[in-house]
């Protein structure tokens, strides 16, 4: 049997993968309240680590005591106890052999509840698409947010910095900037969320000009050797349907935030899998222009627990790691089932629910073992 592609050892900028499966980012909303990481979630990555996956990516964790936090339950990083918490699971992590970053996010307009602001900012404002989501506590329309000032943009980009600096200091092998599904950083990159007039607007080369500061106060927090990647998409959790404008767009993005200093790039596909969104207007996809244009290493998402779509993205040039989301729910060992011929089981959409417990996902585990072919 052929060894999978996906099962051979990598690195990314100073940092050496066993290989190249990533657990992608789910926000699991699993907090009692406060923000602060608990036991069961040190155990819940540590699975991830113990079933071999190289990277795991944590959940969306909010930046500062003031407009990041999105969602109820969701993880923090600024208080003396979340990074306790978060210091257990690095260290959970390490022990089982893995690596972890951890995903720094700032919802913007897409707010569902923040106990520190009763307002919310975005560079605009406009009134976001869809409704909040029922799953993560959420109902009716999302609040129409206030436009951010430009003390408030140097406010969010140093507390970016800031918050990658608690990150390693906690023990974090790397950060991964938030960029991607409609949040902050998102809704400056998408026209008709950005719709402002001064140097953070207008076309794209102004509208990423927001991503590049909070990737440079994060690189100069951190400092060079400390793995920096970014995380974009072009579908949001509240638009599905939104693509760039085509490769020239794609590619403007890629060339800023490459030279900001980013040591990886992470492209999503928030409610779509990979061929859906991957394939530009020129019939190039977006992964493998990424890669080409800043010779950065490429994770792509979107699907990739099938076997067979990720040896080909791997094998045929158009990433260098793939991430797997609700694929890992179902199979917190998935590489070591690849490694031994194991079917990965499917996946119940049951598993997504945020406050799965770990009780109740081992239940669902041990009713869909998989079959060794």
């Amino acid at each position: 049997m052929t060894v999978h592609s996906v099962l051979a050892a990598t690195r990314i900028g100073g940092l050496r993968l066993r290989n190249r499966a990533v657990v992608a980012p789910m926000s699991r909303v699993s907090t009692e309240g406060d923000g602060v990481p608990t036991a069961d979630m040190a155990e819940y990555y540590a699975r991830f680590a113990a079933g071999g996956f190289g990277l795991i990516t944590t959940e969306g964790t909010y930046i500062d005591a003031e407009f990041s936090q999105s969602y109820s339950g969701q993880p923090g990083i600024v208080t003396a106890p979340q990074l306790d918490g978060w210091r257990e699971v690095t260290a959970r992590v390490h022990v089982a052999g893995g690596s972890i970053a951890l995903q720094l996010m700032h919802g913007g307009a897409l707010v569902q509840e923040n106990p520190f602001r009763d307002r919310t900012l975005a560079p605009s404002a406009v009134q976001p698409k869809g409704v909040q989501m029922p799953a993560y506590g959420g109902t009716g329309p999302f609040a129409l947010p206030e436009e951010a000032t430009r003390a408030d943009i140097r406010a969010i980009i140093a507390g970016f910095g800031a918050a990658a600096e608690r990150a390693r200091s906690v023990g974090f092998d790397a950060v991964e900037i938030h960029g991607a599904n409609g949040y902050l950083i998102d809704q400056f990159l998408t026209d008709y969320t950005n719709l402002r007039g001064d140097e953070y607007g207008g076309a794209v080369e102004r509208r990423i000009r927001f991503v590049v500061e909070v990737v440079r106060s994060v690189r100069a927090a951190v400092g060079a050797e400390f793995l920096v990647g970014l995380r974009l998409s072009q579908t949001k959790v509240n638009d599905f349907d939104h693509r760039w404008s085509g490769a020239a767009e794609a590619a403007t993005i890629f060339r800023a935030v490459a030279a900001a200093g980013v040591d990886y790039l992470h492209l999503a596909s928030e409610g779509r899998d990979w061929y859906d969104t991957a394939v530009l207007d020129t019939g190039e996809t977006i992964t493998r222009l990424a890669r080409t244009i800043t010779g950065l290493p490429v994770i792509a998402n979107g699907g990739m627990h099938a076997p067979g779509l990720a040896r080909t993205v791997l094998d045929d040039g158009h990433a260098d790691l793939v991430a797997l989301g609700r694929g890992a729910l179902a199979n917190p060992d998935w590489p070591r089932m690849i490694a031994d011929g194991a079917d990965p089981v499917e996946f119940d959409r049951a598993m997504l629910q945020p406050e799965v417990t770990l009780a109740q996902q081992r239940s669902w585990e041990h009713a869909h073992r998989p079959v060794f072919r």
